[in-house]
């Protein structure tokens, strides 16, 4: 079937490195405005992640997200995929759903994090590094998102004390809780969770090895991966 311009560009190619989120943001926003209608059927996996030129993993997790959002339908059988659902959750909001500026904080929570790597990188003492390292491992270990939630308060909280600016723990803790009341509007699959820990690690090893440029790139890429989820479903 030929789709016009607007539903067309919903399936153009995904850009590296935030496709798993990219996706999200793109399907759940042409869900959201109406591109792509109740009750229709997305295209078939193979032919869906073609088009997007992404790994059928990726659009697996991808999907699943949405599902467990209610934004998608998963369906079996022989006239069985994966549908667009009849009344997606958050199509019918029309107020900000925390009575505020959610972008807003997003863009504060940017300069907050990222100065925190930053001074992180170049304070960071070997303790703090360490408990760091154990936030992450608990994290890995969670089976219970509210428990995985809270030691990831924790780490970001944790990476501002490695920073040793007691305004930066004040910011952070505040915009943490700022952005628990967003995350609480998103589903929360494992491997959205294994995705977001492995850059937590990934920013310790360039706290640890004193890469302030790399630890900017990978907070900034962590943090986006979250805009692109909220923008996506909100």
């Amino acid at each position: 079937m030929e789709r016009d311009a607007a539903v067309a560009a919903v399936f153009k190619p995904v850009h590296a490195p935030t496709t798993f989120e990219e996706t999200v943001e793109r399907l759940g926003t042409a869900i959201r405005t109406g591109l792509l209608t109740a009750g229709s059927r997305l295209p078939p996996e193979r032919q869906l992640a073609g088009e997007l030129r992404i790994s059928r993993s990726t659009l697996r997790q991808a999907l699943t997200t949405l599902v467990q959002s209610g934004h998608l339908v998963a369906l079996r059988g022989r006239s069985g995929g994966t549908f667009v659902a009849d009344r997606p959750p958050l199509s019918e909001r029309e107020e900000d759903p925390l009575g505020r500026d959610a972008w807003g904080v997003l863009d504060q929570r940017v300069a907050i994090e990222v100065g925190a790597a930053i001074l992180a990188t170049e304070r960071g003492r070997e303790q703090e590094l360490r408990a760091l390292d154990q936030l992450v491992q608990r994290m890995a270990d969670c089976d219970d998102f509210e428990d995985y939630r809270r030691a990831d308060i924790r780490f970001h909280i944790g990476v501002a004390e490695a920073a040793r600016s007691p305004m930066l723990v004040t910011q952070m803790t505040e915009v943490q809780g700022q952005m628990s009341d967003l995350i609480a509007l998103i589903a929360h699959p494992e491997e959205v969770l294994t995705r977001s820990n492995a850059q937590h690690r990934e920013l310790v090893v360039q706290l640890r090895d004193g890469d302030v440029r790399s630890a900017v790139e990978v907070t900034r890429s962590h943090i986006r991966g979250t805009e692109h989820i909220l923008a996506g479903l909100i």
